[in-house]
């Protein structure tokens, strides 16, 4: 009688001990997909792109830095933008534009590719590398808001301008996203201060409101002259208005 006993009530402790974790895993497992927020991408490590600054640095140590200067900032459509000083006469232009950098890298290196040459203006692109690795519309707009604050802490009199991302047709899977992210960075920028949206996204868009290829190289991802002389005459015109 007592083995039979004993054995009863180990049955009842062992049904106890393995009920709560079977609530708890329900428990979790309902609260995951009650979150209506993807999470998105975590950062990489911005200090990928530290010899590409410190090569800068070394640059800016022979040749003396010009006040009033614009600074323009971001990505390889940035970086690829060989005739700033052509499209742009009479504006000082510094180009610090790396290929493949997402919006939170020129965030960590704000001070120093942006604050540094204590400009007049900032013109920004990037977030479209951004959401190909992942980041999330939300996380975009967050970082460029991180960027302002950085730039506006370091050089307060700085006009800041987004050039909204573009709609590469190589990554027409993402213009959901893109629009996304556009619209959440255009209705922040509408309460900031010294900060404008600069659309150049519906001009490169047809008819059709799809990509217009003509726009780009082969790679259907970087601008050709075309795309280029769209850029020029929008940021040509908030520049003049500077």
């Amino acid at each position: 009688m007592r083995r039979i006993l004993t054995a009863l009530l180990f049955t009842v402790l062992t049904a106890c001990a393995v009920a709560p974790g079977k609530d708890a895993a329900a428990t979790a497992s309902a609260a995951v997909a009650a979150d209506p927020s993807p999470p998105g991408t975590a950062p990489r490590d911005s200090r990928e792109w530290e010899h590409t600054v410190q090569a800068w640095e070394a640059q800016d140590a022979r040749v003396r830095r010009m006040p009033g200067a614009v600074v323009f900032v971001g990505s390889s459509s940035i970086r690829l933008w060989a005739t700033l000083s052509e499209d742009f006469p009479g504006t000082i232009t510094i180009n610090r534009g790396y290929g493949s950098s997402r919006v939170y890298d020129s965030v960590y290196f704000a001070d120093r590719i942006v604050n540094a040459y204590q400009p007049r203006a900032v013109v920004f692109y990037a977030g479209e590398n951004d959401l190909n690795e992942g980041r999330t519309p939300r996380q975009v707009r967050d970082d460029f808001v991180a960027f302002v604050r950085r730039v506006q802490a370091g050089t307060p009199k700085a006009r800041i301008a987004f050039i909204s991302i573009k709609p590469s047709p190589s990554r027409s899977a993402l213009l959901p996203q893109v629009r996304q992210a556009n619209a959440l960075i255009h209705d922040y920028i509408r309460g900031a201060r010294g900060v404008d949206y600069l659309d150049v996204f519906t001009p490169m868009l047809d008819p059709a409101g799809q990509s217009r290829p003509e726009l780009f190289v082969a790679d259907r991802l970087h601008m050709n002259a075309e795309g280029y002389a769209i850029w020029t005459r929008v940021v040509g015109a908030w520049l003049d208005k500077l």
